[in-house]
């Protein structure tokens, strides 16, 4: 070769130094995804240049991360913007993927025998206390479905995990364990026993739970509580969270701010919170008969299958540009009407802008304060975090101040203009 020509490498030694095997040099040419430098043409030897090093390296990490070639050639060659599609597209199939394997096997585990198993963690007395008092609160009295009045306590992974549910919000409180034996447990209590047990535990520096086939107790300074366990079947925290997709849209607001604007009217129907500019713009209508109308998702019900509680609560809401949450919100404060296609008269009240932080495309959508009240109520801290997927999923209510507590609330159909 000319002395002056740049310096080639032998596919062996290409291979070496890129982590492929020549092999998978060879496939990646015939795909054209890495052709070579340079193909001899009397032995058909394939050379390449060192300044090929950094595509076949990015090549080889695409495809350890299980990237398709179609999408692996976008990577390589198309524009910025199309490659963070297909790869964040990429990354949700994986994560999909990953909490189906995650839920099979945590249904078989939950299928195989406990008899005689022994599982025990030990959490802070006071942090367990303020869980219940968290997490209680979205629980409710339902006789066709009893297994609503229960909290789901789970142990493993490091973690006490305290779930509750009443189809409309899914309330999710995590304490780390100062120390974990046994196997991961999962045990149904009622939400009345475990108000009983709270006082007890605020009282107790440190409170070990423990798990002994059916039998469930709780030991603190030489006490002892036994805790009645209720048998049904209750969405695990995993399950809970899988329904969430990740978020486009976060609003920072301050709390109780918040939450006072919700309460400014008793006999509120619904809210309609939109994001306008640099803050929130919450709008109340009232109705006589009651709430908007729920549509319910037809998900599984968390008191009869394995899936997160989404079956019920109503799941349309509009999205629009920034701007008074309800059309014909009045500027001076009188209210209009609008009214649901049986004919039901709602009043909307005057428009109450927040400051916040908000991120996103514009968004509106519209919750029963029933169920965003409490939720705003349980946080900790002055401020909150609501994350919105989709408004057809879940939304997120987080504490600022306290990430291990999270809350879900569905939101709600408002009554549409007449």
């Amino acid at each position: 070769m000319d002395g002056n020509a740049p310096q080639l490498l032998s596919i062996s030694a290409f291979a070496r130094r890129v982590g492929l095997a020549p092999s998978a040099l060879r496939f990646y040419d015939d795909c054209g995804v890495l052709p070579p430098a340079h193909v001899d043409g009397a032995s058909g030897y394939r050379f390449y240049q060192p300044e090929q090093e950094k595509r076949a390296v990015l090549l080889r990490e695409l495809r350890e991360a299980d990237v398709p070639l179609p999408d692996v050639a976008v990577v390589l060659d198309g524009p910025r913007e199309q490659a963070q599609r297909v790869l964040h597209a990429h990354l949700r199939r994986m994560l999909d993927r990953t909490e189906r394997g995650r839920s099979a096997i945590e249904e078989i585990l939950r299928s195989l025998p406990v008899t005689g198993s022994h599982a025990e963690a030990r959490v802070g007395g006071a942090e367990l206390a303020s869980a219940i008092r968290q997490v209680v609160p979205a629980t409710t009295s339902d006789e066709g479905f009893p297994v609503l009045g229960c909290v789901l306590v789970e142990l493993g992974d490091g973690e006490v995990r305290l779930v509750a549910t009443d189809r409309y919000r899914l309330s999710i409180r995590v304490l780390r364990s100062a120390a974990m034996h046994g196997d991961p447990r999962q045990i149904l209590v009622r939400a009345a026993d475990l108000v009983e047990i709270g006082p007890w535990a605020a009282r107790n520096a440190e409170v070990t739970v423990e798990v002994d086939g059916g039998t469930a107790r709780l030991r603190g300074a030489g006490e002892c509580r036994v805790l009645p366990l209720f048998e049904g079947r209750f969405p695990s925290y995993r399950e809970a969270l899988s329904v969430l997709g990740p978020p486009e849209h976060r609003m920072i607001v301050d709390r109780l701010a918040f939450r006072d604007a919700l309460l400014s009217r008793g006999d509120t129907s619904y809210v309609t919170v939109a994001t306008a500019g640099d803050g929130l713009a919450v709008t109340i209508a009232t109705a006589g008969d009651g709430p908007a109308a729920r549509a319910g998702t037809g998900g599984p019900d968390p008191a009869t299958s394995g899936g997160a509680a989404t079956d019920g609560p109503a799941v349309c809401a509009d999205t629009g540009e920034p701007g008074p949450a309800t059309p014909g919100a009045a500027a001076d404060g009188t209210g209009s009407t609008v009214a649901d296609t049986n004919g039901t008269v709602s009043t909307v009240a005057d428009t109450i802008r927040l400051a916040a932080i908000c991120s996103g495309p514009p968004l509106r959508i519209a919750f029963d304060p029933a169920t965003l009240i409490p939720a705003l109520e349980a946080g900790v801290g002055p401020d909150v975090l609501l994350e919105v997927s989709t408004t057809t999923h879940p939304v997120v209510v987080r504490s600022a101040d306290q990430g291990s507590f999270t809350t879900l609330v569905m939101p709600v159909a408002p009554l549409s203009l007449g």
